[in-house]
């Protein structure tokens, strides 16, 4: 991870979320969200306005990816909470992403 927060890509949050929803890397559906994200080096300051859409694209249903997608929206705009606690994180992400109430599924 950059040590510049302004330097943070779109990879490297969804590297961070997916090991967060996914510590074991052993759901299928969230290696492949982090596999179709790998390569996105693009700063995430600079696609945040479209941050939301690009994640949606391919979107998967299952909820470990729903949540890796929230963390990753959340985190791209509050860069400067990339090294919190991950329970504390997922807690945050919930409640900025789904109103405070995360669909039951996830």
């Amino acid at each position: 991870m950059p040590t510049d927060r302004t330097l943070i890509t779109v990879s490297d949050l969804v590297r961070k979320a997916t090991a967060i929803v996914d510590p074991q890397g052993q759901d299928p559906a969230v290696v492949e969200f982090a596999d179709r994200y790998a390569d996105d080096d693009e700063p995430v300051r600079g696609v945040l306005d479209e941050l939301e859409e690009r994640l949606a694209w391919g979107a998967d249903e299952d909820p470990p990816v729903v949540m890796a997608q929230a963390l990753v929206l959340y985190l791209g705009h509050r860069t400067d909470e990339y090294d919190d606690d991950p329970d504390e994180l997922l807690r945050l992400a919930a409640r900025a992403e789904f109103d405070g109430a995360p669909p039951e599924r996830v």
